[in-house]
């Protein structure tokens, strides 16, 4: 049995470009375009390595952002990228039977997935997935935060030898930080160590949290967030069953809802979905006060945002945003 350490680097559209109005057949937050991969032996040593550039085939303009922070540029994904069912093919083939994949965060698993099922491949080969950052804590500090791949680095004393933001690179020094963990240790703990480190999934709260709690084993978004609206959305002060108004995307999977109690009033809900390793999906719940400064923040953006509707289907998503936009430039 091998551990195949993973990153990946993905492509955004920009915001209000019309690579962002696309309406995919499976909704993803970016497309693949480049894949690295570090394997580690069962005695943790490292062994050999995987890299490949993926040719982007929804949003083919670079984000530039993505282009300064990776060093890729458009040309050299034309020229030397691979269209993804080839290069998960031959990923596929690299990695062997019996593998266990490590990842730094909850990221590139799920973008993996997202992309899997957009072309129409399966996803189930990556179902025994780790994040390595959870394990990472549980044997060193046991705090609850997440901590950047540099950081942990300098915990170990590992010196960086590859470029940083390159998919290989990064894949290689998570590789170098797991070969001194316990892996065998951390993934037989690692549902405890995630319930332990609940802040591992949302991040630091904000002033003005009044309560947070993990949800376990949805089947996927839509039933995780029908729960959040529903059964789940209870008022934190008498545990009556709250009224949602409507779901607003965040960056990274967050969602937010301001949700009425009839008796103590407003409050907003915010959540986090994230992958478990069975394939099912966890959900980091904390509740504001509605006068809190993260509520006005969240409001001020909400006015601005495109409410989220986990119920209505990519067909009629489709027809509505066709009748809706005016035409448009064709993008260059």
């Amino acid at each position: 049995m091998d551990y195949i350490v993973l990153d990946m680097e993905w492509n955004q559209p920009w915001p209000g470009s019309p690579s962002s109005r696309k309406v995919l057949p499976v909704q993803i937050r970016g497309e693949i375009i480049q894949l690295g991969a570090v394997r580690l032996r069962e005695d943790r040593t490292v062994a050999d390595e995987f890299q490949v550039l993926v040719k982007p085939k929804y949003y083919k303009r670079l984000n530039r952002r993505v282009g300064k922070l990776t060093g890729i540029k458009e040309a050299q994904l034309r020229d030397e990228g691979v269209g993804m069912v080839d290069a998960m093919k031959r990923f596929r083939q690299w990695c062997g039977e019996d593998v266990i994949f490590l990842t730094w965060g909850f990221d590139d698993i799920t973008i993996l997935r997202e992309n899997l099922q957009l072309y129409g491949m399966e996803d189930n080969w990556v179902s025994r997935w780790y994040n390595a950052q959870m394990i990472f804590n549980a044997q060193t500090d046991g705090s609850n935060s997440q901590k950047a791949l540099k950081t942990a680095m300098e915990v170990f004393g590992i010196e960086p030898s590859r470029p940083a933001h390159d998919a290989l690179g990064d894949a290689y020094h998570t590789a170098l930080i797991c070969a001194r963990l316990d892996l065998k240790k951390g993934t037989a703990e690692y549902e405890k160590a995630l319930k332990e480190h609940v802040d591992g999934f949302h991040g630091a709260e904000l002033p003005g949290c009044i309560s947070r709690k993990v949800f376990y084993d949805y089947a996927d978004k839509r039933a995780a967030l029908a729960a959040m609206s529903g059964k789940e959305n209870l008022c934190p002060t008498c545990g009556r069953q709250m009224l949602g108004s409507r779901w607003f995307a965040q960056p990274g999977r967050r969602y937010m809802d301001l949700a009425t109690c009839p008796e103590h009033g407003k409050f907003l809900i915010r959540v986090r979905l994230s992958d478990q390793p069975a394939g099912t999906v966890r959900v980091s719940r904390l509740t504001y006060e509605a006068t809190s400064e993260a509520a006005q923040a969240y409001a001020r953006r909400a006015e601005k945002a495109e409410p989220e509707n986990p119920y209505r289907s990519s067909s009629s998503s489709s027809r509505r945003r066709r009748r809706s936009k005016l035409p448009e430039k064709k993008e260059q």
